[in-house]
């Protein structure tokens, strides 16, 4: 059983976003492990990946990690060897600047995990060139 609440913060003008990702016995499990599986090979592939499949590798991340009985502090500190800027699409990293996880896995105890800034994000200031 999965059942995990990831709140996604982005930029610091937009909205959090909230996904649910809910699969109750070993069919769900079977559909979720399928689209990680999809995902791995579009990454093989040298395809970049957008926001949602981004999201989805760090929720199996986060599940795995559970379910190998991984300390939170380990997962957090972990999470960036996931993915990196060059596997996504432009704008992700931007994107998913803070997620947390509530997470439920199988029968464990209720785990909160927060993944501050799991891709490096560029900082760069965009201005208008002036003729002196």
């Amino acid at each position: 059983m999965i059942n995990i609440i990831a709140e996604i913060k982005g930029e610091p003008d937009a909205a959090p976003l909230i996904r649910v990702f809910e699969y109750k016995d070993k069919s769900d499990d079977l559909i979720f492990y399928s689209t990680v599986e999809i995902i791995k090979h579009r990454l093989a592939r040298n395809l970049k990946i957008n926001v949602n499949e981004s999201l989805i590798m760090y929720c199996a991340y986060v599940v795995n990690e559970l379910r190998a009985h991984k300390s939170t502090n380990s997962i957090e500190k972990n999470a960036s060897k996931i993915l990196s800027t060059d596997k996504v699409m432009i704008g992700v990293p931007e994107t998913l600047r803070k997620i947390t996880f509530e997470a439920i896995v199988d029968n464990m105890p209720k785990k909160q995990i927060i993944l501050d800034e799991p891709m490096p994000t560029s900082s760069y200031i965009l201005t208008a060139k002036t003729k002196i």
